[in-house]
């Protein structure tokens, strides 16, 4: 009996294995054929035994679509069928996949998308602004006709923190996620401590390097990073897409005096995105931190991103990897299809679209931290009196100060770091202090970790 019953089961194995062989290929169209989607369909056709192997069916690309057709792009694309009109592709009937690698919230993007999961087509897309500014209403849509959109590709690039969270840490509950979310932040920032240049000679180089856009302020004004916050912020704590709750700030402020002051002080600056579960409700804040020279996350450097969970069984679960770029980005776009391909229909944001639970929006003045505080002053008698009397006014109490060699009558930097305080009272105090006559500069203030 029990020999019959395994000979049962390697049956059983064998039929499966010829079911997902002989299973119809998985077609799909890619609309967008700029890096990542020539990254794409290179991967596919160098990896196409190994791709068809694990997807369980073959999986080809049938249809394209991009602004101009007459590009060189390096690639054969002979053979496949040409769409001008995104949305005409994903409303093919040849097709079953409609891949999104155009960008944008609005637009092409977001209209070929729709008409996609409106004609039963599942979705996958790399686009971290279309799912931040309409991640809920495609969720509904999709779950409406039985389809799925996929998105690994949008937040981290080559990290697979979409499925980590939505699978392998579904057990837990969240208190906070926080991370690295752009690259080309985190090449500035670390090229500027080693290599002790300003921020606008370190710019100029990643964009000759391709880290940055010629207009890098959706990377550089933290807008990217908080794309991408708001979509882990989703997954994390159970509630539609809010982006209009993320705090954001940029790198723009930051000089090479305070990388010089935080490396004095047992701190690396980065820009984060961190999402929290507090008493005041879900915070969303992206800015640059002073991180503790001791935490893992200050030793990742360069075009590299890191994402930080804490689950209540997991406790801290920390991925690093790269952040962009054709490779990492078409394998976490091909990650999805192949997903698709074996039929897991996972829900968009981790539950199904009816348990999704609008949360209260932590107001940022609540938020309460330890601060670093840069101001230039003009030494003369009685301003630092002056400045102390702002911070007792606002009961902000000093841990540290630092003041270089001077000259009487010059204008001297002078840093405070501050214990933990009311952010709504910081802002009081920097109002007060950027008042006095003899700080002709306004103070930047950057938020010191743990976070």
């Amino acid at each position: 009996m029990f020999q019959k019953q395994i000979g049962l089961r390697r049956a059983d194995i064998v039929n499966t294995k010829m079911n997902a062989t002989d299973a119809r290929p998985l077609r799909l169209a890619i609309a967008g054929l700029g890096t990542v989607g020539m990254g794409l369909i290179k991967l596919l056709r160098t990896n196409q035994r190994l791709v068809t192997a694990r997807a369980g069916r073959s999986i080809d690309v049938v249809a394209i679509s991009a602004r101009d057709r007459n590009l060189d792009r390096g690639l054969d694309l002979s053979g496949l069928t040409w769409f001008d009109d995104p949305v005409a592709m994903a409303l093919d009937a040849n097709i079953d996949v409609f891949v999104e690698l155009i960008g944008g919230s609005e637009g092409a993007a977001k209209d070929a998308c729709e008409a996609a999961l409106a004609a039963g087509r599942d979705v996958v897309t790399a686009n971290k602004a279309l799912i931040a500014h309409h991640g809920a209403s495609l969720a509904e849509l999709a779950e409406k006709n039985g389809r799925v959109v996929a998105y690994e590709a949008a937040v981290a690039g080559g990290i697979p923190i979409i499925k980590s969270m939505r699978e392998g840490l579904s057990g837990n509950a969240f208190s906070r996620v926080y991370g690295i979310l752009n690259g080309t932040c985190n090449y500035i920032l670390s090229t500027m401590r080693k290599t002790s240049r300003n921020f606008d000679d370190v710019l100029s180089e990643a964009q000759s390097l391709g880290y940055a856009e010629a207009d890098p302020s959706f990377d550089i004004d933290g807008v990217d990073t908080a794309h991408k916050l708001a979509i882990l912020a989703s997954l994390a704590f159970g509630s539609p897409v809010n982006f209009d709750a993320v705090h954001i700030e940029g790198i723009r402020h930051i000089s090479l005096s305070d990388i010089h002051f935080a490396e004095e002080l047992g701190y690396r600056i980065k820009l984060l995105g961190i999402a929290s579960r507090t008493d005041h409700g879900i915070e969303q804040r992206v800015h640059p931190c002073m991180v503790p020279v001791d935490a893992p996350i200050a030793h990742v450097e360069g075009a590299f991103n890191a994402v930080v969970a804490h689950g209540d069984f997991v406790d801290t679960v920390m991925q690093v990897g790269p952040g962009a770029g054709a490779g990492p980005t078409a394998s976490a776009v091909v990650a999805d299809i192949i997903d698709i391909g074996q039929g897991r229909r996972t829900p968009t944001f981790g539950v199904p679209f009816g348990a999704l639970q609008v949360k209260s929006s932590a107001d940022m003045g609540k938020h309460h931290g330890a601060y670093y505080v840069r101001l230039m002053v003009i030494d003369k008698p009685g301003v630092f009196a002056d400045v102390a009397a702002a911070l007792r006014d606002n009961e902000i109490s000093m841990e540290a100060v630092l003041q270089r060699a001077h000259n009487p009558g010059e204008t001297v930097p002078v840093v405070l770091t501050t214990h933990e305080a009311n952010e709504a009272a910081m802002r009081r105090t920097l109002d007060a202090i950027g008042a006095l006559d003899a700080v002709p500069e306004p103070p930047r203030l950057i938020r010191i970790g743990p976070f």
